[in-house]
């Protein structure tokens, strides 16, 4: 007879327990308990809702006993201190009441039933605890432990609270069983632990391959054409085995990598699908696990995921299995992500490029206002010697004709410095041609050859001296200065005439652009768009230096 043979109940025991292990492990698989069991905090409606669950495992555990002289053999105590170990008082004290007054309740006047609802109430409270106090690590240790000591006491009620031989008759029965059946809690704490660390595990290197992804595709995205998608493409099927991957935009397939890529050679396959339309125009992940037809290769799996910028969809990521059922939970958490991270990448480069072209406009637009500054003074300087002066007056058009010609070539590119301090040469011969002895200029110039833009110092130059020297009666001097320091390289225009006021250097400073004033601004602004700070203005006694810096990764000495 079973209820004689402690073997075949302590089998009958495990038998119960491995129900509520199925029932655990089922649940496990459904997302809003896996969503549960990642909580750390938890509203009401789910504490009562688990604390429902738990409370019908501990009364079925009764329901399913096995009768023994009385007693019944069951799992009771398993469920209620596994329910309060993993998720704290609002379950393991309600189970362990409400389980423990059914079990009275049901054998009002049976000789366990005061002391199995004593000890049902101890393993909520015990399990509140343990909660509470006990390591993650060591949960299933105290959770075996704390079994043995409430079936313990319930063993201990009995002998106390029965006549000595009814009592010592039931626990020689049932003592062995419920006691080593115990060990159960342990292994269904570590079965709900085991299924969350796995999917912590799944989620951290779901994170990493993402991270490597976007690490390996960052470099494409930084002027984004059908060329740097097809190597995104590469990288992501690569990365994740499928069998194709392409990008489409809203009406054409933009990079296509894997197999069937040989189809997308035509320009008139280019066009999307259907599917793919579809994803675009419902804004809506499409996963095909089971494709019945499919024109390009055997495929039998695909996810459609819309990429987006600026809150549109602009195209899709498209990723294709052969085998059918290929897109799993996981993989379409990852492509998610993946379209994600895409999307951002392509519109922060298209934001790049906008931000560009907008520098671009500005930059050239400073620089048109400069030259025909320039040149309104340039031709002065000439009509000045026309009559007086005429062999010295061709000789300088010619310079200028040149000067313009070279300058005009150039557009927003880069020149070498020494290139910018020869064009400042040609200018500074017009102007001494103009002046005569009352100008003279020093160049004292390092051998760098930092890149900057065309008709940068030359502004600076002639408003020293335009403002600085040719006012004054006296001869005065303009100091032109290109010297490397320790890590960076300083340029500096220095006059010996009059300072400037502190009017104009204010008003630079604000961006106020007056007209004596136009070739600091417009220097000013083109400094700071390409470097992030302006020039340094100083007031000399005599004269003015202005002077700005260029960071040495723009410079090779």
């Amino acid at each position: 007879m079973i209820e004689n043979n402690p073997n075949m109940l302590l089998l009958a025991v495990f038998e119960r327990a491995a129900l509520m292990l199925m029932a655990l492990f089922f649940l496990t698989r459904v997302r809003p308990f896996q969503h549960l069991l990642r909580q750390q905090d938890h509203s009401p409606a789910e504490l009562a809702g688990v604390s429902l669950l738990f409370c019908l495992f501990a009364v079925f555990s009764t329901y399913t006993g096995i009768p023994v002289d009385g007693s019944l053999v069951n799992v009771r105590t398993i469920a209620i201190l596994a329910g309060g170990i993993l998720f704290g008082p609002w379950v393991g004290i309600p189970a362990g009441i409400v389980s423990g007054l059914h079990r009275y309740l049901i054998d009002i006047h049976g000789d366990t039933s005061l002391p199995c609802l004593i000890s049902s109430i101890c393993a909520g409270l015990l399990a509140t605890v343990i909660h509470f106090r006990a390591g993650r690590k060591r949960l299933w240790l105290y959770g075996v432990a704390a079994g043995i000591a409430c079936e313990s006491l319930t063993m201990a009620l009995i002998l106390w609270l029965t006549e000595p031989a009814v009592g010592q008759a039931i626990v020689g029965h049932i003592a062995y069983p419920m006691i080593t059946g115990t060990v159960c809690i342990g292994l269904i704490i570590k079965l709900v632990q085991d299924l969350d660390d796995e999917k912590e595990l799944l989620a951290a290197r779901q994170a990493k391959l993402a991270l490597t992804i976007a690490n390996r595709t960052l470099p494409y995205f930084q002027n984004v054409d059908r060329d740097a998608l097809v190597e995104v493409c590469t990288v992501i099927r690569n990365h994740i085995g499928a069998d194709a991957v392409a990008i489409t935009d809203t009406r054409d397939v933009q990079a296509y990598v894997g197999l069937g890529k040989d189809y997308y050679e035509p320009a008139d396959h280019s066009a999307i699908g259907e599917i793919t339309r579809r994803a675009v125009r419902e804004d809506q992940i499409i996963i095909e696990n089971d494709l019945r037809q499919y024109r390009v290769a055997d495929f039998h799996s695909v996810i459609i995921i819309p990429l987006r910028e600026n809150g549109r969809v602009t195209g899709t990521l498209k990723i294709f299995f052969r085998k059918s059922g290929g897109i799993t939970g996981s993989l379409r958490e990852l492509a998610v992500g993946l379209s994600q991270l895409i999307s951002t990448q392509m519109e922060a480069s298209r934001i790049k490029q906008l931000q560009e072209m907008a520098r671009k406009a500005e930059f050239a637009a400073l620089q048109s206002k400069i030259n025909p500054h320039f040149l309104f003074n340039a031709l002065n300087a000439i009509s000045s010697l026309i009559r007086i002066r005429p062999a010295d007056a061709r000789q300088l058009i010619a310079q200028l004709a040149d000067y313009l010609r070279y300058n005009l070539s150039l557009g927003d590119t880069l020149i070498d410095i020494q290139e910018e301090l020869k064009q400042v040469r040609d200018y500074v011969a017009i102007e001494q041609a103009r002046f005569g002895d009352k100008l003279s200029v020093v160049f004292d110039v390092d051998e760098v050859h930092a890149r900057v833009p065309s008709l940068l110092l030359q502004p600076l130059v002639e408003n020293a001296i335009l403002h600085g020297i040719q006012p004054r009666k006296e001869p005065g001097e303009v100091r032109i200065a290109v010297k490397k320091l320790d890590d960076r390289i300083r340029v500096s225009v220095r006059d010996t005439g009059y300072g400037i006021s502190q009017e104009v250097m204010d008003g630079i400073a604000e961006g106020k652009v007056e007209s004596r004033s136009i070739g600091l601004s417009n220097v000013n602004e083109r400094i700071k768009l390409l470097y992030g700070e302006g020039l340094r203005l100083a007031r000399l006694e005599p004269g003015t230096e202005v002077s700005f810096e260029l960071p040495l990764e723009d410079a090779a000495c």
